[in-house]
């Protein structure tokens, strides 16, 4: 006996089919335009906010400058030949990338149990310049010779601005970065807090390396911007 053949056939849209996928792609078109309205207000204020820590930016550099001109001019020319060779590897040689991922995977492992720290720690945290001022505490205890102060602030040098080189090239790589937002403000906040944990090591150092004139000086440049800006514009 010859089996029957059959197709399934879909069932006729009814009315109350018309109107759910109509009032779907309705409700779909509004929120998916609410999300954007919203990621685009967030946006705004990060702009707003990277605006706001600016002043800040300024204020630290110039911080560290005054202090790190405390230190003998050789060994600040020592620290710029490790900013320097990086750059010049960086470049004309070769882009470091696998450090930096290497440095990203190490800290992942560090705070592993804590979950929320493992996306922004590896931005945020200097792996390398802090294991280099770790690594000179525990060596200094014993070994008491000028080459050792010298290798390790040519790895300072060296690891604090391939830090913030990869941190700024991976952030301004992300998409969707409304205005540069996440750039601007994001970076901004990484910069200042890794010339403050430079500030705190070189601190430890050295004793003409003072942290506390480092943020003093920092709070009056920017509260001095501040201030004038306010001053120029709704003072008359």
């Amino acid at each position: 006996m010859a089996k029957k053949e059959f197709s399934e056939k879909l069932p006729p849209k009814g009315k109350d089919d018309f109107a759910q996928n109509d009032f779907g792609g309705l409700f779909g078109d509004f929120s998916s335009k609410v999300s954007g309205l919203s990621s685009k207000l967030f946006g705004l204020i990060k702009i707003i906010l990277a605006v706001l820590i600016l002043p800040f930016v300024y204020s630290s550099a110039v911080s560290f400058f005054n202090e790190f001109s405390q230190i003998g001019a050789g060994l600040q020319k020592i620290f710029w030949n490790g900013v320097v060779t990086f750059l010049l590897i960086y470049l004309f040689i070769w882009e470091p990338v696998v450090i930096y991922n290497k440095g990203h995977k190490l800290l992942e492992v560090v705070f592993s149990f804590f979950k929320p720290m493992i996306n922004v720690a590896p931005f945020l945290l200097p792996i390398y310049t802090i294991l280099f001022f770790v690594i000179y505490g525990v060596l200094s205890l014993g070994i008491c010779a000028g080459w050792l102060l010298e290798y390790t602030l040519f790895l300072i040098g060296f690891s604090t601005i391939l830090h913030l080189t990869f941190s700024a090239k991976t952030i301004r790589a992300k998409k969707g970065d409304f205005l540069k937002a996440n750039y601007i403000f994001g970076f901004s906040f990484i910069f200042i807090l890794n010339v403050a944990l430079l500030a705190f090591g070189l601190s430890l150092i050295f004793n003409e390396y003072s942290f506390v004139n480092f943020c003093n000086i920092s709070f009056n440049i920017a509260r001095n911007i501040f201030y004038a800006v306010f001053k120029q514009l709704f003072v008359f």
